[in-house]
């Protein structure tokens, strides 16, 4: 495999997984359980940090969580962080006023609020630190556009870092719903449908960069969906980057077996028994932890007017205290060092959060 790295394969499957990641959306869709609704205080604790910073047009990307202080609300987030990273798997907060924020208000109470969660990563081959997820009128028929730039279904993925997070500030005329589902609920549903096939699953497939290439990288990595590693169950997936690597030199075609096993992976991910669908309102918080969890995205239509067009900002979030991962998602995260990893960086590349999507 490129570069050397290696991945670990178990000599037995593991046990299907006991722990509360390991949830059904039909139960929890009637639950307010995993919704956080800001208070008055909290806002205004939210505002003292944020106005301040903004009015001096502070640089986003250097704010750090001692820049942000949230006395009464902080602790609050470290609770709802443990949640993500160690419970559930998930988290939406709610109430965010964005409807009376500029977008620098907007962007810095965000990424303040986001450093009591963990440090900021990069996103993308520009440094990006705070991500805008908005059509770019760009297709994935290019090989270097990211679907979050589209306005194209995403599919089930993960992204490269412990914690996915989005603001809601505007939604689309139709469509653009978020959908959730746990990886270690899929994981229980094929070991008892199909542990063929869930075997194979940990075995290493080519997944491609997309372009965004680290210095001493090729094009393509190669990793299992699935991990063992000092006890976790940890997931890494993205099938349309499975499936466009193919295109790359020394890429071979997907075995039959490898096929059927991805295949029954995204049916168990779309089904309605398994996933969690929620649509954002303006001010909605979304924190998803990647390595027990998928987010998927629906295709929409968006409004005509420019100042109405559906726009989140996201968040890649590396967590203090998070799990430990094997040493091949180093391949795709850069190191694996807790607390200091995941991320896309290139050479050349200086952190940055961008005001507008660029």
């Amino acid at each position: 495999m490129p570069d050397g790295q290696t991945y670990i394969i178990p000599a037995d499957l593991p046990e299907p997984i006991d722990h509360p990641s390991a949830w059904y959306g039909p139960d929890l869709v009637n639950s307010t359980e995993w919704v956080y609704q800001l208070t008055d205080h909290d806002i205004a604790e939210i505002e003292a940090a944020m106005k301040p910073l903004a009015a001096r047009e502070a640089d986003i990307a250097k704010i750090t969580q001692a820049d942000f202080p949230l006395p009464t609300l902080g602790p609050k987030l470290k609770e709802l962080c443990n949640e993500v990273i160690h419970g559930r798997g998930f988290q939406l907060m709610r109430g965010l006023p964005v409807d009376r924020y500029s977008i620098r208000e907007s962007a810095t109470a965000y990424f303040g609020i986001g450093m009591h969660f963990g440090n900021a990563r990069s996103q993308n081959a520009k440094g990006h630190v705070l991500g805008h997820v908005k059509d770019m009128g760009l297709s994935t028929d290019d090989p270097k556009v990211r679907i979050y730039q589209t306005t194209e279904r995403q599919t089930f993925h993960t992204d490269s870092t412990d914690i996915v997070a989005l603001l809601c500030l505007k939604t689309a005329k139709e469509g653009g719903a978020s959908s959730i589902v746990s990886t270690m609920s899929i994981y229980n549903e094929m070991y008892k449908r199909a542990p063929d096939l869930l075997w194979e699953l940990f075995q290493p497939f080519a997944t491609d960069r997309r372009g965004e290439i680290p210095e001493g990288k090729g094009p393509y990595f190669e990793i299992p969906v699935f991990n063992y590693y000092e006890g976790y169950l940890s997931a890494i997936y993205a099938r349309r980057y499975i499936e466009s690597a193919r295109r790359l030199e020394g890429v071979p075609p997907l075995t039959e077996k490898q096929t059927a096993a991805l295949d029954m992976f995204d049916s168990l991910a779309e089904s309605p028994d398994l996933r969690l669908d929620m649509d954002f309102q303006p001010g909605d918080m979304q924190w998803v932890h990647n390595h027990t969890n998928l987010h998927d995205r629906t295709a929409f239509v968006d409004w005509p007017e420019p100042e109405r067009r559906r726009h989140l900002l996201r968040l890649w979030l590396a967590v203090p205290g998070a799990r430990p991962l094997p040493p091949i998602y180093a391949e795709r995260y850069g190191k694996v060092d807790i607390g200091d990893r995941g991320g896309i960086i290139v050479p050349g590349a200086m952190m940055n959060a961008p005001l507008e999507a660029v």
